[in-house]
């Protein structure tokens, strides 16, 4: 099971502003972001939800939102710095 202490992924993309977190103990290994945005989301060895290296700032995939909205848990959240 993957419920440590209260685990936050958290990557941010300072040239772009966009922060894209995932929630490690909401994750359920749904593996949906994976499936709607595999150029931003993929899975670890666990099942759980990874953003790929490099990819932190959502990599200009217009379906990073969409991702965010299919997962059933709400474990992931995309935030933008305030310009």
């Amino acid at each position: 099971m993957h419920n440590e202490t209260h685990e936050t992924h958290e990557t941010t993309a300072a040239a772009s502003g966009t922060r894209i977190d995932i929630d490690h103990d909401l994750c359920v290994g749904a593996g949906q972001c994976a499936l709607v945005a595999p150029s931003v989301f993929t899975q670890d060895d666990d099942g759980f939800s990874e953003v790929i290296p490099g990819r932190e700032d959502g990599a200009g995939d217009p379906m990073v939102r969409e991702a965010v909205r299919a997962c059933p848990v709400s474990a992931i959240t995309v935030t933008e710095a305030a310009v």
